[in-house]
């Protein structure tokens, strides 16, 4: 018996649905680990408060992860957004994504762990400029966000997110034309990033 529920192969892309701790042991390591995990902000903080009547009513956010070790390691290039939530080794190749348009209520910049010995580097994009993507994730990040850290980590051949969500991540490597696996445990996000990365897939054929 698998130990997830459903997996999608979708071009060079390679998605399931279940619990990243059970998957992992049976899929090879990749060239990179990127992936922004809960670290728990909670569907009762301000930032979910828009949200909430379009969410599924659990928990999925309601405390830290505190595998974060056994998930990393399966990526050689390791970034995590929200780094900065978790006890993780000393960094100086740290990601910052700048929010010009934030509001007062919300943080104007988020921050990515990474295990690159390098000089920290900052992407400045605004919330609003994203409205037109965004789907029914609390947390879903800016596709041009997720594009320029993939870039930031060295353009890798086969990215890995453990936290799919709603796929932005599989989006972005696709556009840039690389391999990715994705992992996700909440059946409705991950119906939205099957779709979503289909989508990025019959875009780049077109290109193509």
């Amino acid at each position: 018996m698998t130990p997830w529920k459903d997996k999608r192969e979708i071009g060079n892309a390679t998605l399931y649905l279940g619990d990243c701790l059970e998957i992992l042991p049976t899929l090879p390591k990749v060239d990179a680990v990127i992936t922004d995990p809960p670290y728990g902000l909670g569907l009762s903080s301000a930032l979910f408060l828009a949200a909430r009547s379009r969410m599924d009513k659990t928990d999925w956010d309601s405390a830290v992860f505190d595998r974060l070790d056994e998930v990393r390691a399966y990526g050689v290039i390791q970034v995590i957004w929200g780094g900065n939530f978790y006890d993780l080794p000393p960094s100086r190749g740290w990601l910052s994504w700048f929010k010009p348009d934030a509001v007062p209520t919300m943080a104007n910049f988020e921050l990515a762990w990474t295990n690159l010995d390098r000089p920290a580097r900052q992407i400045s994009h605004s919330i609003s400029a994203t409205n037109g993507e965004r789907v029914a994730h609390p947390t879903q990040k800016p596709l041009r966000v997720m594009g320029w850290t993939i870039e930031q980590a060295g353009m890798p051949e086969h990215v890995l997110d453990p936290f799919m969500g709603s796929g932005t991540t599989g989006v972005a490597a696709v556009q840039l034309g690389k391999r990715f696996t994705g992992i996700e445990i909440h059946e409705p996000y991950f119906a939205i990033a099957c779709e979503r990365i289909e989508n990025a897939q019959r875009q780049q054929r077109i290109f193509a």
